[in-house]
């Protein structure tokens, strides 16, 4: 039986579109989701306040989506939250990211079918 507490999704990405378009695809399915445009606007939610997942693009200015993840991992203050990293470029390498810890990765264009079932896993 599912709770009836809405679950907490934190989605970076530098993309103002990407974030609208991930953000509206979670709140339909009865996410409560949060948004940060950068790796430090991201670090400072997560630190106030953990989110159960974090989807977090790769390729952002000043910090990165790997060095985000590096950071989350390396802060003993936080529980383990899930990430998944979310590129649409090729050449990213993705065992580097899956090997500092995130969770899981996604490449765009995004199948919001796929997309959903896999958060749906990871949350259950």
């Amino acid at each position: 039986m599912q709770s009836s507490r809405r679950r907490r999704i934190l989605v970076v990405d530098d993309s103002t579109l990407y974030l609208r378009l991930l953000q509206t695809a979670l709140e339909a399915e009865g996410y409560e989701v949060d948004t940060a445009a950068n790796g430090t606007l991201a670090l400072a939610k997560i630190e106030a306040s953990p989110p159960e997942l974090v989807l977090l693009d790769v390729i952002m200015p000043e910090m990165n989506g790997i060095e985000v993840t590096q950071r989350i991992r390396q802060n003993n203050r936080l529980p383990h939250i899930p990430i998944l990293l979310i590129t649409g470029y090729e050449e990213v390498n993705v065992q580097e990211g899956l090997n500092i810890g995130a969770d899981d990765f996604i490449r765009k264009p995004i199948n919001f079918d796929r997309f959903i079932t896999r958060i749906k896993e990871i949350l259950s």
